[in-house]
């Protein structure tokens, strides 16, 4: 009976799963072929292929805050369920898309979905996943978002060099409808606070983020700063080092070592504490960050990949336990909207930011850069939550 109650693999978590990594596979691929599609197919300039990727995020941070109390407001299954539709939608109609305007516009639309339906998602998981699991299955359920960065883009890129675009969005979109239609069996459990909140008729702080999970987020979104060298300059760099071609083995190499290691650090998380996990895996990431600055083959390449791998594919997920257990059960939608608002945020102010370090200084200096936040990181944590009390810990676990 005990290990019935706590198994994580069961088909409710499999049906999320499978939902969140459709959607990241959706999310990435479009960031991979869009740039092409735009300068090649709508004669757009390299500034408005920007533009596309900038204004999908840009909305997603916009509404993030929101989305805790729209799924307060609406309960979790129907908010999955109307955001999901909508994100549907809104992947088929890349298929009509021929102007650079209705692009933006649809790019606007896409993301205000794409982040409500993921916060959704971590919130209806957490309630899937058993108390003493906490830890290894909201692992499992963050590395199909960190498999998407993988398999998006190859997955896109080979469909527009072996078919075209159109057949691209006609499988991305039967990917997500198919997930979408599978999200009907899901049985969500809707939380009502004790309290009663009637009498509160104005929008308060209180509606938008949950306090308790702001340290955690605060972690998060210095963290994604830093990973945001990987994301926006990783490929550019390989090119300066002549070692191009091989930037796709970078994220496998990634996504091998996040897989391997999840089993080992999600029961770890759950026996031993966060602490245990979090903090070799800072050392993993910044490790990682530096070798990479030093980079000029294949083989660092490859290591560096490996190391950022166990340590940003490690942190990550522990971050969105730390965030979810902060909160009581009905303020699980808020505690992941402000985590996810924090990690967006610093994840764009890092490709900016960083984008400017790298034009001054190059790119080496921007890696070493990304490891010394990294390690700064460290103690910003360790004073933010050396207290278990504080995140809510030792009730969950």
């Amino acid at each position: 009976m005990k290990n019935s109650e706590e198994k994580i693999w069961t088909g409710p978590f499999f049906v999320a799963l499978i939902n969140n990594f459709f959607l990241f596979i959706v999310y990435y691929a479009l960031l991979t072929i869009l740039p092409v599609y735009i300068l090649n197919d709508l004669n757009g300039t390299e500034g408005q292929a920007g533009l596309a990727m900038t204004i999908f995020m840009l909305s997603a941070i916009i509404v993030r805050p929101f989305s805790g109390k729209i799924i307060e407001t609406f309960g979790k299954r129907k908010t999955l369920l109307i955001s999901e539709l909508f994100f549907c939608l809104s992947t088929i109609l890349y298929f009509f898309i021929d102007s650079l305007s209705l692009l933006l516009a649809l790019r606007l639309f896409h993301g205000i979905w794409f982040s409500i339906i993921t916060t959704v998602l971590i919130a209806i998981v957490n309630d899937i996943i058993p108390e003493r699991r906490k830890g290894a299955g909201l692992g499992y359920f963050a590395m199909s978002m960190n498999l998407a960065v993988v398999f998006g883009p190859f997955i896109g890129l080979t469909t527009l060099q072996l078919f075209s675009y159109k057949a691209l969005i006609i499988g991305l979109a039967t990917a997500v409808i198919i997930g979408y239609l599978f999200a009907f069996t899901l049985k969500v459990s809707e939380y009502r606070p004790q309290l009663s909140i009637e009498k509160r008729n104005r929008l308060s702080w209180h509606d938008f983020f949950e306090k308790k999970a702001i340290p955690i987020a605060i972690v998060g979104g210095l963290t994604s700063f830093a990973y945001a060298s990987i994301m926006s300059f990783i490929s550019v760099y390989a090119e300066t080092r002549g070692v191009f071609e091989y930037v796709s083995l970078f994220f496998i190499a990634f996504a091998v070592a996040m897989m391997v290691v999840r089993p080992f650090t999600g029961q770890l998380y759950d026996t031993k504490g966060p602490h245990a996990v979090i903090y070799p895996s800072f050392l993993f990431f910044a490790v990682g960050l530096f070798l990479l600055s030093t980079m000029h083959t294949v083989s660092m390449l490859l290591i560096a990949g490996v190391l950022i791998g166990i340590g940003y594919g490690s942190i990550v997920p522990c971050f969105q336990a730390l965030a979810i257990q902060s909160a009581q059960n009905h303020r699980s939608g808020h505690a992941t909207s402000t985590f996810f608002t924090f990690f967006d945020t610093g994840m764009a102010a890092g490709a900016f930011m960083l984008g400017i370090v790298s034009a001054q200084w190059g790119y080496s200096a921007l890696y070493i850069l990304s490891g010394v936040i990294i390690i700064l990181t460290i103690p910003v944590y360790w004073r933010l939550h050396n207290d278990k009390k504080e995140i809510g810990f030792s009730e969950s676990v």
